[in-house]
Parts: C-alpha cells; sequence; structure tokens
C-alpha cells in the first residue's frame, strides 16, 4: 500500500498527524502544499509535531484563491504522475483539499477524505463549496460521526462511507501530555475566557467584525485573545484595534502555536470562537470546556447536541449576554465526547489497508 497524503495549512498537519505516525514512511509520501504563505513556518510546526520532513514542498506563491488551486494542480499533478500511489489522502475542506481531490480525479487515482460530510449549510463559507465537491469525488470517505455520515448519504456520494470518529481528539491524546513543557506561553491564572476569531466571512466584513468585539467588549470579562493575522489586519483596517488593546480585560497575544492553544483550553474557564476545530478539540476529555460559537450556524452541531457548544450568533448584546450567563455557569455536563475515543487513526489505517 501507497499513500500520498497531501496537506497545507496547521489544522490539516494536526489532524493527519496521526494518520502519518500510523502509516509510516515506508508507505507514506508527504506532500505540504505551503497554503498559509509561509512555507518554513509550515515546515518548522511539522517538526514541532514529531512528523517526519515532507517529501515534497510545493512552495505555492499565489494568494489569490483561484490562482492558489490553479497552482497547486499544476504542481501536484507532475508529483503524483511520478509517485503513482494507491490512494491520495486528503482532510477537511481548504483550498489544498479541492487542488487534491481535482487533480487526483483527473491522475485517475482513487481519494480518501478524512474529516468527509460535514455541512454548515451557509453558502457564505468558501469551506463548504471545497467539501461538498470533494465529497463527491472520493471514493472512501472517513466521516467523523453517525450524523456526517447521514449527510453524505442523503446526499448519494457514489464512495463507501465509513464512520472513523474525528483524529483532532488522536492528537490531542498524544499532544497533550507534552504541550504544557513545548508551550512558549507562561499561564499562572485560571481566571480567564479565551476568545479566538479568524473565519472570512466573520473578520472580513466591518459590521460584523464590530458586532462580535463589541460583544465581547461589553461582556466586561477577563479574555485572552491570540489573534490570527488576518483579524488582526483587519481590526487596524477598521479602527477596531485600539477599542481591544486599551480594554484592560482584554489581553492580545500575537498568533500562538499548537501547543499554546491547547495550554490556554486546558486552563480557561471557557472558549468563544467561530473556529469549527476547537469546538471539536473543546470536547477532549482532556480539555473539556464549554464553547460558545460566534457564528450564525456551525458545521459540528455533534457539539451542540451533547450541550458542549452553544451557537450565540452575530449580534453584540446576544454575544455580550451569553458569555455572561456562561460565565455564571460554566461547567459541562456531558462527559463524553461526540468525536470518538481517539482511535479513529487506527480505523482509518486498517481501512486503507483492506481497501488497497
Amino acid at each position: 500500500m501507497k499513500v500520498a497524503i497531501v496537506l497545507g495549512t496547521r489544522p490539516e498537519i494536526i489532524k493527519l498527524a496521526p494518520i502519518i505516525r500510523k502509516i509510516g514512511s515506508k508507505n507514506c509520501s508527504v506532500i505540504f502544499t505551503g497554503q498559509h504563505y509561509d512555507n518554513q513556518m509550515g515546515l518548522g510546526f511539522m517538526r514541532a509535531l514529531d512528523l517526519p520532513k515532507p517529501n515534497y514542498s510545493l512552495n505555492i506563491t499565489k494568494s489569490n484563491s483561484q490562482l492558489q488551486i490553479s497552482e497547486i494542480i499544476a504542481k501536484l499533478s507532475k508529483i503524483l504522475i511520478k509517485e503513482r500511489p494507491d490512494t491520495v489522502m486528503i482532510q477537511g475542506d481548504t483550498n489544498t483539499v479541492l487542488a487534491a481531490g481535482i487533480c487526483s480525479l483527473k491522475s485517475n487515482i482513487p481519494i480518501s477524505h478524512v474529516e468527509s460530510g460535514l455541512r454548515s449549510n451557509d453558502w457564505r463559507m468558501p469551506e463548504e463549496h471545497n467539501r461538498i465537491v470533494v465529497d463527491h469525488l472520493s471514493e472512501l470517505l472517513f466521516a467523523p460521526t453517525k450524523i456526517t455520515k447521514s449527510n453524505l448519504q442523503c446526499e448519494k456520494v457514489h464512495g463507501k462511507i465509513f464512520v472513523t470518529g474525528n483524529t483532532v481528539i488522536d492528537a490531542i491524546n498524544i499532544y497533550s501530555k507534552i504541550s504544557r513543557k513545548k508551550s512558549k506561553l507562561s499561564i499562572t491564572s485560571s481566571d480567564f475566557i479565551l476568545f479566538t476569531l479568524h473565519r472570512s466571512e466573520n473578520v472580513d466584513n466591518k459590521k460584523i467584525l464590530s458586532s462580535i468585539i463589541k460583544g465581547v467588549i461589553n461582556s466586561n470579562e477577563n479574555i485572552i485573545f491570540p489573534i490570527h493575522p488576518r483579524t488582526k489586519k483587519r481590526l487596524h483596517e477598521f479602527g477596531l484595534y485600539n477599542k481591544l488593546f486599551q480594554n484592560k480585560n482584554i489581553k492580545i497575544l500575537d498568533s500562538v502555536g499548537y501547543f499554546e492553544i491547547l495550554e490556554l483550553m486546558k486552563n480557561c474557564i471557557f472558549i468563544v470562537t467561530d473556529s469549527g476545530g476547537i469546538q471539536e478539540e473543546a470536547t477532549s476529555p482532556v480539555i473539556r470546556k464549554k464553547v460558545l460559537v460566534v457564528r450564525k450556524t456551525t458545521d459540528r452541531p455533534e457539539a451542540v447536541e451533547s450541550k458542549m457548544a452553544e451557537i450565540v450568533g452575530l449580534d453584540e448584546k446576544n454575544i455580550s449576554n451569553s458569555i455572561k450567563k456562561t460565565m455564571k455557569s460554566p461547567k459541562l455536563q456531558s462527559k463524553k465526547t461526540p468525536y470518538g475515543k481517539g482511535d479513529a487513526s487506527e480505523k482509518i489505517l486498517k481501512i486503507l489497508q483492506n481497501n488497497f
């Protein structure tokens, strides 16, 4: 069995790391696209997770979404012709995933899609376009939950569907053991709320971003806010950064790494975020924190159904009131993550071995 794993962003690296470790370098070629425009940072992140150096780095140069996808296809096609893997494995819903899916299909190589079947039903999200297309191109679909399996069945995808759990829980089980030692943050208090914000439909819209920021500020709670570079740029552009910077209750951090985020999640009271990955990670027994989701919809309904997450929308008053309300009762009732026991990578490996 020969698997080509294509990845390009930090979430993809995290969620594919347990699979890469399980398969081993003998049966696996790792192809790194560098979608986040800083190739060395991405490679450094892989080293931090104790992953082998990628067999190929595409060093893509385009930032425009359409040009980025076409550049990945052009460069990846040459590698696939050379490698001729039994399957190309991709994870999630990024431009890397869409490009690799199209390229694999046209190269007549079966696609194995990790974390398939997620749906937000929000067409504003570029990720929604990507994941729907790729799910319909894939031969093996690794759905993390019964809900995601049902989504795929309703759409009548042609590939084989397997419920595996989510590899993000595997990753936390592996890396939470060393996160305190590896983290560059010194966290001396647990009396804070963790706040993250990065989605384009939130931060690129001045009205929406202003509403979210006002809601967070008006809660008057102690908040730690590691700012994503995209978000920081928009905050300055829309004249909102100083409002945060001058607020005594909000501690702003530059964008932090995976180990730092793990430590912040482990030590906070609860989380306010628009991140899909954090909605999953927070359900892990290692973390177990309530999440307030600042979005209209979520592609992780399992977390909401288990009452580990709550959609609070984009209205500033609702965000503020939800933070205050949760502060009074932040403890979770549910003790079981809906995303599996942390053996998803093992299940996926067995399925690959049975099919290739």
